[in-house]
């Protein structure tokens, strides 16, 4: 991506996004993300980087920041917040907790972009990564670890077993379908709509 389109981009973002306004934070986030994307995305697919973003947008609540599940603060902070959702009932789809420390002290709960949870995921990203995210699951919340776990996961299926080129790729278009890609469709017309808006600016 050229420094052109790099600034069409932005400039999309602040107008169609974001209110005309772009912290820094969001700002890092994005270029990390774009950097991963060059090292392992497809450069020549616009509408897949759109998805990507469109998916950290979405997962980071807008910070476009790598966050911890709940958005917590602190460790300590998510697995309260977890444990508090989940006695109350509103974790219906949850059958193991995975939140809780294990006997390590290690908590598997969602970090990053995009959410990684369970120790499995976390091996299967590291390898994938060349990094130990076992010995060290806080590496996920650095914005060049999540930047590529994003997209790494996205392209490799990593997440759920579907990929980006299952969906968009060539004539196929399937914005609402490629919610699959990370989480069944929940959610997936937001998505959807979310990614051909950014895709707008990559125009």
């Amino acid at each position: 991506m050229n420094d052109m389109v790099s600034r069409r981009l932005f400039n999309h973002l602040r107008a169609a996004l974001f209110g005309g306004r772009l912290t820094q934070g969001q700002v890092d986030g994005v270029n990390a993300i774009l950097r991963g994307w060059r090292q392992h995305g497809q450069g020549g697919n616009p509408d897949q980087l759109a998805y990507v973003l469109a998916t950290a947008v979405h997962e980071t609540a807008g910070r476009l920041a790598p966050v911890r599940e709940t958005l917590a603060e602190s460790d300590a902070e998510a697995v309260a917040r977890l444990e508090a959702a989940y006695g109350a009932g509103r974790l219906p789809q949850v059958s193991q907790p995975y939140w809780r420390p294990d006997e390590e002290g290690k908590s598997w709960f969602g970090r990053g972009f995009v959410q990684l949870t369970f120790r499995c995921n976390y091996e299967r990203m590291g390898e994938a990564l060349g990094l130990d995210l076992v010995a060290d699951p806080d590496l996920a919340l650095k914005p060049e670890v999540a930047a590529d776990a994003l997209v790494a996961g996205m392209r490799q299926g990593l997440f759920t077993g579907r990929r980006l080129d299952e969906f968009l790729q060539g004539e196929r278009q399937d914005w609402v379908g490629a919610r699959r890609i990370v989480n069944g469709l929940d959610r997936a017309e937001k998505l959807g709509l979310l990614a051909q808006t950014i895709r707008e600016g990559l125009s």
